[in-house]
């Protein structure tokens, strides 16, 4: 698969189809399996998930220049062991940023035997991520404790954030001038179906969380052909991508938030920091402000605490780790708890600087942002006193966009009524893609069909425990059959229980120690 020739001629003619516009590939464009480059799979199995497989293959770095520079996209597979398959499934963490290659091992290891067994689960690492190269790192440390304070209550902080925001923005573009214009959802679709061609695939099968759910739409909007089945969980509003996504995720991390402090409460006995939510809310802002002024631990400034508590706005099986810090700061005056809980939750490692950089460089680019600040400015001023949890923190973390080097792409318009049913998992409290992306999909997707989980908060719900969700998962994988129903939506889940305090016997919750395993796994940090 290393061999460039054969890559080359086996490539080049999909590559250039790859390049047109949307839905204008015709079926008869999938190589043959003379033509197709030859995947060389090797093992690399783990303890976790040993029958694991590793490939590359090389695609081009511009889809209109087949025989331009190439790069390398990396490939992890769980074979499927019934005597019948399926063919290829397809599956994405979200991000943009996350790498895909362990997400097969849990994917194939988390759906009923039966089912896995027909399938080759692929996972693979989009362009720019993890083992895929090059592999972005425009800013090494970017994150490194302590940043400066979110909230701009002065001038001073304002502009020493925007400077951090453009001075990322400069980085990327010194390192990576030739790459950024080619990091972008849509190229990463071309690769996709670079990829089922090296399969020998006439269609995918396809599984995306999070951005992963955007990543399989823009797929099915640009190779409606190509799908045979598609699942997205937790769904990206395709319409607000991306600057008004982020707003919307603002409130809705708030509410998360507030949840979580009036779980706090409810647990007063265990963490001592009072019964009423809003006594229990102030005691966390009390805490970002004590931090601010003094890091807890040298380490823990107000950035890092609210990059420590977010995860828990994304899935409530942190909600006791973090509400163990918090007690501790507050009660005991304990800093190195919030150091424990920010190394655990909330710190950006080497792998973490490359997500970030993606993240980056394919929303920056995929559609239009302000870049006036004084728009950013009023915008996240008027949120952040509605929602002070995240907004200004969320809005340096995507504020290189306002000053990014490449143009920005059209926004692809997702709606399709050319596709086979396709299955739409959604929780409705969900925060980092809010139920109303998943309502909108649902109507964009004709024929698609809606099943939610009420009132859960977690992001990425299938897989994580809750067996009403997963059966029909599963269902659909075996047969494609879909619910239908006569209302907004086509089928409802009750939640999973919420956790409980770790001090008792019922610490872990049903579903918990798969959602954390799939957690671990999904996205980078904001989709």
């Amino acid at each position: 698969m290393k061999k460039r020739a054969v890559a080359l001629c086996g490539i080049a003619a999909l590559a250039a189809a790859a390049g047109v516009t949307p839905a204008a590939v015709a079926d008869t464009d999938v190589p043959s399996a003379r033509s197709a480059p030859q995947l060389g799979w090797k093992k690399c199995g783990t303890s976790d998930y040993p029958t694991l497989q590793c490939a590359s293959l090389k695609v081009p770095l511009d889809h209109d220049n087949a025989y331009g520079q190439r790069i390398s996209i990396a490939l992890s597979r769980i074979p499927h062991t019934a005597k019948t398959s399926q063919g290829p499934l397809l599956v994405n963490p979200g991000g943009p940023g996350g790498s895909g290659l362990t997400l097969a091992g849990f994917v194939a290891t988390s759906l009923p035997e039966k089912v896995a067994a027909q399938y080759d689960v692929i996972g693979f690492d989009p362009r720019g991520v993890g083992k895929s190269e090059p592999a972005l790192d425009c800013e090494p440390g970017h994150f490194d404790p302590v940043r400066p304070p979110s909230v701009p209550t002065t001038p001073a902080i304002e502009r020493t954030n925007t400077k951090r925001a453009s001075d990322f923005a400069r980085a990327c573009d010194t390192k990576y001038h030739d790459v950024l214009p080619y990091i972008d959802t849509v190229s990463t679709v071309k690769d996709m179906d670079l990829i089922r061609a090296a399969l020998g695939a006439k269609q995918i099968n396809y599984f995306g969380y999070s951005y992963g759910t955007y990543l399989g739409a823009v797929y099915a909007k640009y190779f409606p052909q190509r799908v045979r089945r598609l699942v997205l969980d937790s769904i990206v509003d395709p319409e607000g991508a991306w600057y008004q996504d982020n707003l919307d995720q603002d409130l809705a991390f708030n509410a998360r938030h507030q949840a979580f402090m009036a779980w706090v409460a409810k647990y007063d006995a265990t963490y001592k920091l009072g019964k009423d939510p809003a006594k229990v809310e102030a005691e966390w802002y009390a805490m970002r402000d004590a931090v601010t002024k003094k890091p807890a631990g040298g380490k823990v400034g107000a950035g890092e605490l609210e990059d420590t508590f977010l995860p828990g706005g994304y899935y409530n099986g942190y909600w006791p780790h973090l509400a163990e810090a918090f007690s501790a700061y507050v009660n005991k005056k304990d800093g190195e708890a919030l150091v424990d809980a920010y190394e655990n939750f909330g710190a950006v490692d080497a792998s973490g600087d490359n997500g970030y950089s993606v993240y980056t460089a394919v929303q920056c680019r995929d559609a239009r942002w302000p870049r006036d600040w004084n728009r950013w400015h009023r915008d996240n001023t008027a949120l952040n006193a509605k929602a002070p949890f995240s907004t200004w923190n969320n809005a340096w973390y995507n504020a290189p966009c306002a000053s990014w080097p490449v143009p920005p792409l059209r926004r692809t318009d997702v709606r399709n009524d050319a596709l086979p049913p396709v299955l739409l998992f959604q929780a409705t409290d969900d925060a980092a893609t809010p139920y109303e992306g998943g309502a909108k999909v649902h109507r964009l997707l004709r024929g698609s069909s809606l099943v939610v989980e009420r009132g859960g908060g977690n992001h990425g719900i299938t897989l994580s425990g809750n067996t009403c969700l997963d059966g029909y998962l599963s269902a659909y994988l075996t047969s494609g059959k879909v619910p239908r129903g006569h209302g907004a939506t086509d089928a409802e889940c009750d939640k999973l229980p919420d956790p409980k305090p770790l001090a008792t016997k019922a610490a872990v919750s049903p579903g918990t120690s798969d959602g954390t395993a799939l957690h671990r796994l999904i996205g980078f940090r904001t989709r």
